[in-house]
């Protein structure tokens, strides 16, 4: 089955596609936000510029694209039907990659969790597994009054 975009539209598709500040990523900080986490974002000093950090816990968290490291939901585990070894390959090196990452952050001390596109629409904001992570919301600060 041949592409139904031919090449310069396929790369003028491809190049929209974000790596930061996606739909699942601002879903998830805004319930973050909500239960009274605080955080940065996407942080160079540290392996993979997480899309999270908690510097206080010494944790982070990823969000990760279903289709761009091969979860095994649906979306994840198809492959287009058109340059199929491509994929497969940069889907792999995807995998390769963020292992790599994860390891160099634990070796820095850091606790790491990758959170799914998928689990983050399906619970539409916080998975309960962030919920965990982190420890429960946030303790609310009290002004004085």
């Amino acid at each position: 089955m041949a592409d139904f975009m031919d090449p310069g539209q396929r790369s003028a598709h491809m190049a929209k596609i974000k790596s930061k500040n996606t739909k699942p990523e601002l879903l998830l900080r805004k319930g973050l936000h909500a239960l009274g986490h605080r955080y940065r974002l996407h942080d160079r000093k540290l392996p993979g510029k997480p899309d999270l950090v908690f510097p206080s816990r010494k944790k982070v968290v990823f969000v990760n694209g279903c289709f761009w490291h091969g979860h095994d939901c649906p979306v994840g585990s198809r492959l287009p039907k058109t340059n199929t070894e491509f994929w497969r390959d940069k889907r792999a090196k995807n995998q390769a990659r963020d292992e790599q990452q994860l390891a160099q952050l634990d070796l820095l001390g850091w606790e790491s969790l990758v959170v799914w596109e998928c689990d983050i629409k399906a619970s539409q904001g916080v998975p309960a597994a962030v919920t965990e992570y982190l420890g429960g919301p946030a303790k609310a600060h009290r002004s004085a009054g």
